[in-house]
């Protein structure tokens, strides 16, 4: 019965941890990169915070040829002065290819799935 117990508790927590994993599968990279280098302290998706939603970017930058380009350089360099006084910081420690990811996201309109 305790045997029985035991399993039927790992099976649990071994489907629990799997839950985490199938919703990461299901987030855009783009917002999975986001999140791990700290953009959603200062950046939401759908509402300012500090900075800008990223769907507020994505419509500021609609059909602007130079817009990929202009951002991957303001996310690598930092900024100030686009959207307020508050500058945004320098993220030199990124890689140019997950800023490049983000900023595509971004650009996308920052979808969610």
């Amino acid at each position: 019965m305790r045997r029985a117990i035991l399993a039927g508790a790992a099976l649990t927590l071994s489907a629990m941890a799997a839950v985490p994993t199938a919703r990461a599968a299901d987030t855009p990279r783009g917002l999975l990169i986001a999140q791990r280098n700290a953009c959603l302290g200062c950046h939401a998706i759908d509402r300012k915070l500090v900075g800008p939603s990223f769907q507020q970017v994505a419509s500021r930058y609609k059909g602007n040829t130079q817009a990929e380009a202009t951002l991957e350089r303001k996310v690598k360099d930092g900024g100030s002065g686009v959207w307020g006084v508050i500058p945004m910081p320098a993220h030199p420690a990124m890689s140019d290819a997950d800023i490049r990811t983000v900023v595509e996201w971004v650009l996308a309109g920052a979808p969610s799935k």
